[in-house]
């Protein structure tokens, strides 16, 4: 398995950002950290290792990006707006800086595309077809960046699996909103967004995945998924959400065997 280390400057946070890569073949996933992570979480937890035989197999490369949730999300002293505009512009350096030197070059089409979650009523990037949709995966903050990412960017990523994650920003902002916390809050979003949408159809076309333990420290990534599961029960929108036992914790064993267990059925089996 290969393993290629980067670092580039990011113009649009104007900052060196570093990011990790495993395999250089197959389906694009990216694997956002935890809650205050780095880059390095997700390999340094054992994470890159339980999906080993898909990569050596080259049917699956991993992009762990590095996070900036302490300025952001976890900056519960900040000013919100101040905290909302930097977490948009680290969406956006994943969408249209390093989603696209990952890919080669190919552009993201930020001018084409339609948001979800600002409310454009236009069709997908006419550049990102079926074959270059990524993989929007995380355990913890990282399911919840996974379930940002999907839903305002359907036309970028087909398949997201949000591992104990939640979706509904007011966790973090705690009754501060503005238009920039709506547009990564995809409850909020969702629950207003028309039937005739154009995402409405690529979500169906996409395979939504949530997962959550019911023991320790998951209550509130327990509420948070049930919040969309009927979100998207109500809007018609086929998903998987998938509840695990009372033993089961917020913590890294258990995203091990979460991880592997939905990657066959993501990708199927190593030897299928």
């Amino acid at each position: 398995m290969t393993e290629h280390w980067n670092k580039s400057y990011s113009q649009i946070l104007g900052r060196e950002m570093e990011y990790g890569m495993f395999g250089d073949a197959g389906k694009l996933c990216f694997a956002f950290p935890p809650q205050n992570g780095r880059f390095y979480d997700f390999p340094n937890f054992g994470m890159v290792d339980v999906v080993r035989p898909w990569i050596e197999a080259g049917r699956l490369r991993i992009v762990c990006p590095d996070g900036i949730d302490g300025e952001t999300w976890s900056n519960s002293e900040g000013d919100g707006r101040a905290r909302i505009e930097l977490q948009e512009k680290w969406f956006h350096y994943i969408v249209d800086e390093l989603l696209p030197e990952v890919r080669g070059g190919q552009g993201s089409g930020r001018e084409a595309a339609a948001d979800a979650g600002q409310g454009s009523d236009r069709g997908a990037a006419a550049g990102a077809g079926q074959d270059e949709k990524a993989i929007a995966c995380g355990c913890s903050m990282g399911g919840v960046h996974a379930g940002v990412f999907f839903f305002r960017r359907p036309d970028l990523f087909d398949t997201m699996l949000s591992m104990s994650g939640l979706f509904n920003a007011d966790y973090f902002f705690k009754g501060y909103m503005d238009d920039l916390v709506y547009a990564n809050s995809p409850v909020h979003f969702l629950r207003n967004m028309p039937q005739d949408h154009p995402w409405m159809d690529l979500y169906r076309r996409s395979r939504i995945i949530t997962c959550v333990g019911q023991g320790a420290w998951e209550d509130d990534l327990l509420a948070g998924t049930r919040e969309l599961d009927a979100l998207l029960t109500e809007k018609g929108i086929p998903h998987w959400s998938d509840y695990w036992g009372y033993d089961v914790n917020h913590d890294w064993d258990w995203w091990q065997k979460q991880f592997p267990y939905f990657m066959e059925h993501i990708l199927g089996a190593v030897n299928g």
